[in-house]
């Protein structure tokens, strides 16, 4: 029974607590106005800390925005240097492209070169060829004509009369023979000698 009675104001102390929780938000309010007596230290305490939350926030912000822009420089970096491989790599393409254009326009240009260098060694064979066929047609023309002579100058000795025939022999036998030397002429005497006796 006296431990109920002492449990009993312990109650009745607790309500006041319970009429503060009850206080109107405005009230609240007001009350967070009013600087609290003989609390100077500790507002001025908190008043660092928020100044250090503050600080510590813009410097974790600072610390986002310079990482941001690491990262920002870090990707245009690797753009760039992708940029430039993507290049090296282009005009080596390109390069490789030209040089195997070059290279085709360079053969047709030889080939075209061979072409007409063989039809003009062609073109120059197939004269000297020509030349050569009508020089051998010509010539065998001319002996077919000295034959037809030789056989027309054989055919008219053979029905010529036996004088003729002994005159070509003749003839021929006159100029096989060797000549003889004609004599020596005696030499006239001076003229002079001749006045002198006169």
């Amino acid at each position: 029974m006296a431990t109920a009675k002492k449990k009993a104001p312990a109650k009745k102390r607790a309500a006041p607590k319970k009429a503060a929780a009850k206080k109107s938000p405005a009230r609240k309010k007001a009350a967070a106005a009013k600087p609290a007596k003989g609390n100077f230290f500790s507002n001025a305490l908190h008043d660092a800390r928020e100044q250090w939350d503050d600080f510590v926030d813009s410097a974790k912000l600072k610390a986002k925005q310079v990482a941001a822009q690491e990262k920002v420089l870090e990707k245009k970096a690797e753009l760039a240097a992708k940029a430039e491989i993507d290049k090296v790599k282009h005009l080596a393409a390109q390069a490789d492209k030209w040089m195997k254009a070059r290279i085709k326009a360079d053969t047709k240009k030889i080939n075209a070169l061979e072409k007409k260098l063989a039809k003009q060694v062609r073109d120059a064979e197939r004269k000297l060829r020509a030349q050569a066929k009508a020089a051998e047609k010509k010539a065998n023309k001319r002996g077919k004509v000295l034959k037809k002579k030789l056989d027309t100058g054989k055919k008219a000795l053979e029905k010529a009369p036996a004088q003729v025939k002994a005159k070509v022999a003749a003839a021929r036998k006159k100029a096989a023979a060797p000549r003889k030397k004609a004599p020596a002429r005696k030499k006239a005497a001076p003229r002079a000698k001749a006045r002198v006796k006169k």
